[in-house]
């Protein structure tokens, strides 16, 4: 199954919070992402090397809410103001207990510059 596309856009200097609903089924029903993990990685073009930003459930960049299914992507004020590049791609990808990995959610990234600091 491919990955939704699903652009972000991250206001620098302000927090960023992206919540999505993980759904399956019909009618469509909550996955249960109890006992998952979940990591996601900023790069500006998919083949570079460097990262431009990695969140994960481990680092609090990612909070996944169990039975609800929701995936919230959380990026801090101070984070976002420290955001130096303009923009680039991601994916997500979900962990499940026995090992399994799913790749969410995929997309372009755009930064919105700061005026007010």
């Amino acid at each position: 199954m491919e990955p939704f596309k699903h652009p972000l856009k991250i206001i620098q200097g302000a927090t960023f919070n992206d919540v999505t609903t993980w759904q399956s089924g019909t009618p469509p029903v909550a996955v249960n992402l109890t006992g998952c993990t979940a990591r996601m990685q900023v790069r500006a073009k998919i083949a570079d090397s460097a990262t431009l930003l990695s969140l994960t459930t481990e680092n609090g960049g990612i909070e996944l809410g169990g039975i609800a299914g929701t995936v919230a992507i959380k990026i801090s004020a101070t984070d976002t103001s420290a955001i130096t590049w303009k923009g680039g791609v991601y994916d997500l990808e979900i962990v499940f207990a026995d090992g399994t990995v799913r790749r969410l959610l995929s997309g372009g990234v755009s930064v919105s510059p700061e005026v007010t600091r």
